[in-house]
């Protein structure tokens, strides 16, 4: 295995272990922030010695193993928390077997919860939970709120810091405190699905490892509260859209849009175990919540065998209650497409023009290529370029920016 080999697959080890191993040692030191700081110390180390020994059998457990250490390190000169060492030496045996995969399961539940605690602000929260679960860089991050990168860098700082100075402890929340971060834990999962599913940056249109974490982490909420009608609706909307995963990318990485896809690829198991969430969720709701119309939406896509058969005025009826219970510009957007498809594309850029001064849009590549995308179908091509042009040069994702670049070259041929 070359260096360069050797380099892919500790970061792709990272990409996988980082957030197990972060709640792993935030079990153990109580402490987010320096937890992910022994994280990333050992990090350092397999980039320094795998190059030269190899990929350990257990880079998991190896991992670990070098955090332990480092902690034990770190608590012998850091006087604060020497009262500790004794309880922690019990605790910390070097030659133990990795922990089980429940208990690792358990201590991701309480880092989410951990990471959503009232004492930060929900931006905070979010930002947080993204870095030391998700592994998202803060430049990512970023790209998700639609703020600049130093914003989220500081939010993280003074969270960890945060969590520190109040002792706020690792664990899962009971009773109405339980339900009252449950939102923020929601949003959280979500937000790391996403990214998931539409990589913000970087060579591929999909990262799947942030979608199973986050569909894990849902399965897992649900199992805690059978009876939170928007746990099941987060579920079942996380469940039907990975149903497509295999049917978004072609052959060279490129990105499929949703009525373009084969949907004999779409996964008939999650998309059954996606709509039985959905009724669960429509059970036990009173009034549908902002993640139950969002799978109800996405159910009419699963439901319709051929693109034709989609129901795309009951689509728009769903997005306009979605607007009317948590009105926000991204959902305007997705709104003005439901409306194209169900009344013409005139009737979708009348709306989208509305939003289209919207400052926290400013750079999102969304817009101009959604607007592109209604222009086009008014046979209007010289604004339709520009505007796949203006989308080209804002995202991130290479696969992404080739599809917009493409489409841009179609208008000016005609």
């Amino acid at each position: 295995m070359t260096a360069s080999d050797t380099h892919r697959a500790i970061e792709a080890v990272w990409r996988i272990e980082a957030p197990r191993l972060i709640a792993g040692l935030a079990g153990l030191v109580r402490d987010v922030g320096l937890a992910e700081e022994l994280a990333q110390d050992a990090l350092v180390a397999a980039l320094e010695q795998w190059p030269e020994s190899g990929v350990p059998r257990n880079p998991g457990a190896w991992l670990m193993t070098v955090s332990k250490r480092r902690a034990i390190d770190l608590i012998r000169r850091n006087e604060r928390l020497q009262r500790n060492l004794i309880e922690l030496g019990h605790r910390l045996d070097l030659e133990e077997e990795p922990p089980e995969i429940d208990e690792i399961e358990d201590d991701l539940l309480r880092l989410v919860f951990t990471a959503c605690h009232p004492a930060l602000s929900m931006e905070a929260r979010v930002a947080l939970t993204l870095r030391v679960l998700g592994g998202l860089t803060t430049d990512e991050i970023a790209r998700a709120f639609l703020v600049p990168e130093s914003t989220v860098a500081q939010r993280i700082v003074r969270a960890k810091r945060t969590l520190a100075d109040r002792r706020v402890p690792f664990e899962v929340p009971q009773g109405a405190e339980l339900a009252g971060r449950l939102s923020s834990v929601l949003e959280v999962i979500y937000l790391i699905f996403n990214e998931g599913y539409s990589a913000t940056a970087g060579d591929d249109w999909m990262r799947p490892g942030l979608c199973a974490d986050a569909l894990r982490l849902g399965r897992v909420l649900a199992g805690l509260m059978p009876k939170e009608p928007e746990v099941h609706g987060l579920v079942a909307l996380m469940e039907i859209q990975a149903s497509r995963s295999a049917a978004r990318v072609g052959p060279e990485g490129e990105p499929i849009l949703l009525l373009e896809q084969n949907r004999a690829r779409w996964d008939r198991l999650l998309i059954g175990r996606g709509l039985a969430a959905l009724d669960r969720a429509e059970e036990l709701s009173g009034t549908l919540g902002p993640y139950t119309l969002q799978a109800a939406i996405a159910a009419c896509h699963a439901r319709a065998l051929t693109p034709e058969d989609t129901d795309w005025v009951r689509i728009a009826a769903l997005y306009e209650a979605l607007a009317r219970m948590s009105r926000s510009p991204v959902v305007e957007l997705n709104r003005a497409v439901a409306l194209s498809m169900a009344y013409g594309p005139a009737a979708g850029l009348e709306l989208l023009d509305q939003i289209v001064a919207e400052p926290s849009l400013k750079g999102y590549h969304l817009l101009p290529s959604v607007r592109g995308d209604l222009l086009f179908k008014l046979g209007r091509l010289e604004e339709a370029r520009a505007e796949f042009e203006r989308a080209a040069g804002m995202t991130r994702n290479a696969r992404e920016r080739a599809l917009l670049e493409e489409r841009a070259t179609a208008c000016r041929n005609g």
